[in-house]
């Protein structure tokens, strides 16, 4: 029997995550309720009829019941009531990460990271089936490792499982042990959770913590600390310094005396490094350095980053809303540059620290027109350094952008903000962006 067969199982919160554990612990043989404080629409009947039993509470109580095992959905923080009291009934947690790779019967790899990790965990899955090894996204990206043990024959029994992990998935997380791991980058980011820089840090270096010494190989960028990692198990590093042992350099990742082309979306400097640990990780895992390279030139895009969406009057238009700190801005900035930009940004703001996008401003951007809850403290902190606008909305962004424009320029939607203000997410944004550009005219 599997460690989590036949258990009397609560999963604290109806998203993507909590539903897939409920499913696969029910097809487990388990009792299993859901509980959500607010359920989203037809969902309700929908999981009552399979069996699961959909309960409601409020924020400040948990359900009674003889549950022996507690699986917590990524949106729930550990400073939620719900956590506390599950604490003090002693009761046990895990993630639904965990969950999933209790029953996972093939290999996984994962990555986590700040910045850039669903790209580099689509160009890894894709170079991997591109080899004919079957290998399948999983996690934060898309689709939970739960669904993806229903849905594989075998519950993926010589699958590569390629995995995005999330710090917020890390919390509950102890068991989790990937062939393969890494930590793509780590900056400023989810900090209104995890309050200090160092917390998340310590949360994203937990993705090493049950690899084993033999099975195992840890990546890191020589900047982050190897604490965490176990002893005996390896560390490669990956970046664009000299030391690194994989090295994005003129548009190639060198390891040795061995030259990889990288052509098409991960051919800069800012991308270089994720770059390195693609090829990295897909040597280790026996893939030639020719499918290598075949995959980086093959590999398209995820929507909403750095998202070339076509031109109009010549005017260069890239949709980069998944960008929602101001880190991530800059790193847009760097990647267009010497060009300048015509560049959108706006929103809820994340982070305190306005002042250290000061030289990409001014070397970058023509104009900034602004959107949104920060648009009049980016005024204040930009106004120095770029031509600045408020412009409140898209619509009226894009129609000033576009006035000003003239052929050979960018374009740039890169909003450095979050965009719940205005939007339900970041990808309802872009699309937006894109329709109030093709207002204008087709994109070609």
């Amino acid at each position: 029997m599997a460690r989590y067969d036949n258990r009397n199982s609560l999963i604290l919160g109806a998203g993507r995550s909590g539903l897939a554990a409920a499913r696969l612990l029910l097809e487990r043989g388990g009792r299993v309720a859901v509980v959500d404080e607010n359920w989203p629409g037809s969902s309700l009947a929908e999981f009552s009829t399979e069996g699961i039993s959909c309960l409601s509470a409020d924020h400040d109580h948990l359900p009674d019941g003889a549950y022996d095992l507690v699986v917590v959905s990524p949106s729930i923080p550990l400073t939620h009531p719900w956590i506390t009291i599950a604490r003090q009934r002693g009761l046990a947690m895990i993630s639904e990460l965990e969950l999933g790779a209790n029953y996972w019967k093939g290999e996984a790899i994962a990555v986590t990271g700040s910045k850039g990790k669903s790209s580099v965990i689509k160009c890894l899955t894709d170079t991997l089936n591109l080899a004919g090894i079957p290998a399948v996204t999983a996690g934060n990206y898309g689709i939970p490792l739960c669904a993806r043990v229903l849905e594989c024959e075998n519950a993926g029994a010589g699958v590569m499982a390629v995995t995005e992990v999330s710090s917020f998935q890390l919390e509950h997380t102890r068991t989790f042990a990937p062939t393969l791991a890494a930590i793509l980058n780590i900056q400023a980011d989810h900090l209104d959770r995890h309050e200090t820089l160092e917390a998340y840090s310590t949360l994203k270096r937990r993705i090493f913590q049950a690899q084993v010494a033999g099975k195992a190989t840890a990546f890191l960028p020589k900047e982050i600390s190897i604490l965490g990692v176990p002893q005996g198990v390896p560390v490669e590093t990956f970046g664009t310094k000299p030391w690194d042992t994989w090295r994005y350099h003129e548009q190639n990742v060198i390891h040795g005396e061995v030259s990889i082309p990288v052509v098409g979306f991960f051919n800069n400097k800012v991308l270089g490094p994720a770059a390195a640990l693609i090829t990295a990780m897909l040597t280790h895992l026996g893939v030639a350095p020719e499918i290598i390279a075949k995959g980086f030139a093959e590999f398209k895009p995820l929507p909403h980053r750095m998202q070339r969406l076509g031109a109009i009057k010549g005017v260069t238009v890239i949709d980069d809303s998944k960008a929602t700190s101001l880190t991530a801005t800059q790193a847009a900035l760097k990647m267009i540059a010497p060009a300048k930009a015509h560049l959108i940004a706006g929103g809820q703001l994340k982070e305190d620290d306005l002042d250290f996008l000061d030289l990409e401003l001014s070397k970058s951007v023509k104009k900034a027109y602004l959107i949104g809850e920060a648009a009049p403290a980016l005024y204040e902190a930009w106004e120095d350094l770029c031509d600045c606008e408020q412009c409140g909305d898209m619509k009226t962004a894009v129609d000033h952008a576009l006035a000003n424009a003239v052929e050979g320029d960018i374009l740039l939607l890169s909003p450095g903000c979050a965009s719940f203000d205005q939007y339900d997410g970041m990808a309802k944004r872009g699309e937006h962006f894109k329709a109030c550009v093709e207002a204008h005219a087709p994109l070609a």
